[in-house]
């Protein structure tokens, strides 16, 4: 496989995973090059792995844990975040794309302008998917399912770093996945609210029939049917 195209797989991945969580790749990014060989930065980009871009961002991750698992505040984060993770994930294409992670690419080397503007469009179509889906998981789970789409966001932003690093070539199926993902919930949370819509009608339209025909329904009855 041609050089740039793995390093295109590599910042990709990285760009998608600032889409689901801004901080967690920066700190990846930012541990893995100041402590390891595994990603060594371009001299223009090498303020990612200072202390405080470091510190910096595992504070700001501990505030995302929280708010991002908490029904209608996830969403007032997302809202947010439409213009911090695009320009974090620009920044993070175009750093590993250009960064010594397998190999090195002269062309996003020599380019970083054009991966500063691919990464921020990747990581706005992923964190686009991630606000439209948030609400649909809400609604469907009455919100008790906004933890656990926290928790999987989470944890495939760490596996797709990981996956950008070690095997970029997996950067495309995770994704084919995620976009099978997103459509299955956006989906399934519009049926859920067309049957609620038919249902509530009916009720509506029932009780209506009753009062006509002079029928006296239970407080009760109307309340927990």
């Amino acid at each position: 496989m041609e050089v740039w195209v793995i390093a295109l797989l590599t910042g990709s991945g990285f760009a998608a995973a600032a889409g689901l969580n801004a901080f967690i790749p920066v700190v990846i990014v930012g541990a893995l090059a100041r402590f390891t060989d595994l990603i060594v930065l371009p001299d223009q980009l090498e303020w990612l792995q200072s202390w405080w871009v470091i510190a910096a961002g595992l504070a700001l991750l501990a505030g995302e844990l929280v708010l991002d698992k908490i029904p209608g505040v996830d969403h007032i984060n997302d809202l947010l975040q439409s213009i911090v993770r695009p320009l974090v994930g620009g920044v993070l294409f175009a750093a590993t794309a250009a960064a010594q992670v397998q190999v090195e690419s002269q062309f996003w080397l020599e380019h970083p302008w054009f991966g500063g503007m691919l990464g921020a469009l990747l990581t706005l179509g992923v964190h686009t998917g991630k606000a439209i889906s948030r609400p649909a998981v809400n609604a469907a789970t009455g919100g008790t399912g906004a933890p656990v789409a926290s928790f999987a966001e989470d944890a495939i932003s760490v596996a797709l770093c990981l996956i950008a690093i070690f095997i970029p070539v997996l950067v495309f199926v995770v994704f084919v996945m995620l976009a099978i993902a997103l459509y299955r919930i956006v989906t399934t949370g519009r049926r859920r609210r067309r049957r609620r819509a038919m249902l509530e009608a009916h009720e509506r339209a029932e009780r209506e029939a009753q009062a006509e025909a002079g029928v006296t329904t239970s407080w009760w009855r109307g309340r927990w049917r």
